[in-house]
């Protein structure tokens, strides 16, 4: 292991699934010098693994940016190392772990760094060296100084930040009545066409707690952490990616953007809500089917468990 400092900067988009990360990750992948990978933490389990399509279209071992990437990061790519990857994630990059975690990142604050921490343990050692590797190949390999991992969970950005890893969070949040809803319809995953998981509206809004407050509390221990709301982001696209590009020190260049709408190109995310697959001119309106396709008791559960961070966002109570 090395003891130097990773010279990639991540980008890593956190929040709960179904709140426009893949949308942001898509457009920050079109800004000069940015190079979106999709869901990081799922590309053990479903690109080296299982196989399923990159965002390009090609199955993952038949992708030429990942077949580069996995060459340079680890000589190749092996189920042993997925396998390994996943015991470790089980161990170490859990949700209730951020606790411990967080000591840990105010000790390889405040301390000599954390490559020679004695509290930064040799699992979460070892579980971030792999992430680290994929970011500094992946980069390399598309001559790209930032590169964009829409994993989300906010555990992981702990484990990257506790480990020294340059990451800059971009804390992703949506009304959680829209999320609940969201996370209540069936969506088809085309890569293998079953059924993406679904939640009732009671377990989304706890989750939608537990992942915003860990990102809250990394941004309390001096990550830098930049929050974006999924309706301004649809309001004022331009702007928005121009205050991000401004923060993550990369060129404003949106020739991609349009009057309401964008342009795309192929992506090689390694997984990600279907949208990943998504290749040129598309609409950028928001969805708010979720105002007319929830009952109001739902709404007045999901209010009631979320409505301190709701306050927070500026998410109001009543919908008019």
């Amino acid at each position: 292991m090395s003891d130097r400092p990773s010279p990639t900067r991540v980008v890593f988009l956190g929040g709960l699934g179904r709140s426009g990360t893949t949308l942001l990750e898509r457009l920050l992948g079109e800004l000069p010098g940015c190079a979106a990978l999709g869901e990081v933490v799922h590309l053990w389990t479903r690109g080296v693994l299982a196989d399923e399509a990159c965002g390009c279209g090609e199955p993952f071992h038949s992708c030429p940016f990942w077949g580069k990437v996995g060459e340079r990061a680890f000589g190749g790519w092996s189920a042993e190392r997925a396998e390994r990857v996943l015991a470790l994630r089980a161990r170490v990059d859990r949700t209730r772990r951020i606790p411990a975690l967080t000591r840990l990142l105010a000790e390889e604050r405040a301390g000599a760094g954390a490559w020679r921490s004695p509290a930064v343990t040799e699992e979460l050692g070892e579980y971030v060296t792999a992430y680290r590797r994929l970011y500094e190949a992946a980069a390399e390999v598309a001559d790209s100084p930032v590169v964009v991992d829409s994993s989300k969970h906010a555990s992981l950005a702990f484990c990257l930040a506790a480990a020294g890893v340059d990451v800059h969070v971009v804390h992703v949040v949506r009304d959680p009545r829209a999320v609940a809803h969201s996370w209540r319809r069936r969506v088809t995953r085309p890569e293998n066409g079953t059924a993406m998981t679904n939640w009732s509206p009671a377990r989304t809004s706890l989750h939608w707690l537990a992942q915003n407050l860990g990102l809250e509390l990394l941004a309390r221990e001096g990550v830098p952490v930049t929050r974006v709301r999924y309706e301004d982001l649809l309001a004022a696209p331009a702007r928005t990616l121009r205050r991000l590009a401004a923060v993550l020190g990369v060129q404003p260049s949106l020739d991609f953007l349009g009057d309401g709408e964008v342009s795309l190109s192929v992506a090689h995310t390694a997984s990600g809500n279907p949208m990943r697959f998504t290749v040129g001119r598309i609409g950028l309106s928001r969805d708010d089917g979720w105002r007319a396709g929830a009952a109001s008791r739902q709404w007045s559960l999901v209010t009631a468990l979320t409505w301190p961070l709701m306050i927070r966002y500026d998410y109001p109570w009543r919908l008019s």
